[in-house]
């Protein structure tokens, strides 16, 4: 979302965003000035959804509508945008609000919605929502996700991507914390499920930490890469890389991965699959998830916070 990077090491591929990374960017200060960078973005997001885009609001609360068109002034190219965490746990509350998205995207920008991809986590009414995306047209990204019991899901709904977090959020949010559980080998097994299977869903390995982990995980399908490590990496040559490259994915051919277990007698019984998720890594799976939709739902509040504030100003 940071527009001077795009512009310096871009185009890229796609461009991503959630509440965390939207956050961040909104609160930086003009150096010149100490006010937000963002102020008049902020202001043009409160002044459209009081105006020309006021009829697209539906149920959602004015903070939040307003948290939803900025995420989407911002981004430019092919875009992801999270749902509202808050959600997570409604398939039809996701389903509009993931609609809501694509219609203010279209009103915005007056381009083609199909260059809209919609990040919901990876709960079964997040998936669930997935699945009646897809039939109409719209692209998903399942997010917050850590198991194979979630991606399998994924891909029974025709979710187009996955986002296997290789650590967990909190990694990015507490200075020392390491994840050791990282998900390297989740991240290749899923993507040779798909090969197995025949899944149109693709993987896209997500919160990454260092060159060296983006470096481990050549091979996958798409990774995202945030400013900093994009930095560094356009900083290094990579013939004189000396670390593993590619480690997850070269250790064997994808093919001679044998499934442990046959996913798909749980994929239509969400009691099954609850409980295969709960169980899955002895609880670590789901923990990591509700962790990060925690993390996601607080960065929520502080922008529909700052939005409140600049309203009011703004009155």
């Amino acid at each position: 979302m940071d527009a001077e990077v795009a512009e310096k090491l871009g185009p890229f591929v796609d461009c991503t965003s959630n509440q965390a990374i939207a956050y961040f960017e909104l609160i930086k200060a003009n150096p010149d000035t100490s006010a937000l960078l963002h102020k008049d973005l902020i202001n043009a997001a409160i002044a459209d959804a009081r105006g020309r885009l006021n009829s697209l609001q539906g149920s959602a609360a004015f903070e939040e509508f307003v948290v939803e068109i900025s995420l989407i002034q911002h981004v430019t190219g092919f875009i992801h945008v999270q749902t509202n965490p808050k959600l997570a746990y409604s398939t039809a509350s996701t389903v509009e609000n993931a609609k809501r998205i694509v219609g203010i995207f279209k009103s915005l920008s007056h381009a083609d919605p199909k260059r809209v991809c919609v990040k919901i986590p990876s709960t079964w009414e997040g998936l669930q929502a997935c699945r009646i995306l897809e039939a109409e047209g719209i692209a998903t990204l399942a997010t917050t996700m850590f198991c194979m019991e979630q991606a399998a899901l994924a891909a029974a709904a025709g979710c187009t991507y996955i986002a296997p977090y290789v650590n967990e959020l909190r990694v990015h949010f507490e200075q020392g914390y390491v994840d050791g559980s990282k998900g390297f080998e989740f991240c290749r097994q899923a993507q040779a499920y798909y090969a197995r299977h025949a899944c149109r869903t693709q993987v896209l390995a997500a919160s990454l930490t260092s060159v060296d982990e983006v470096m481990q995980l050549a091979g996958v399908q798409h990774i995202t890469i945030a400013p900093k490590l994009l930095s560094e990496l356009s900083a290094r040559r990579a013939s004189s890389w000396g670390a593993p490259l590619g480690a997850y994915f070269a250790q064997r051919p994808l093919d001679n991965w044998c499934e442990t277990t046959d996913y798909q007698t749980i994929l239509g019984d969400e009691s099954s699959w609850r409980l295969a998720f709960t169980r899955s890594g002895f609880g670590a799976s789901e923990g990591k998830m509700i962790q990060a939709i925690n993390y996601f739902f607080d960065f929520q509040d502080k922008i529909e916070d700052l939005v409140s504030a600049s309203a009011k100003l703004a009155t």
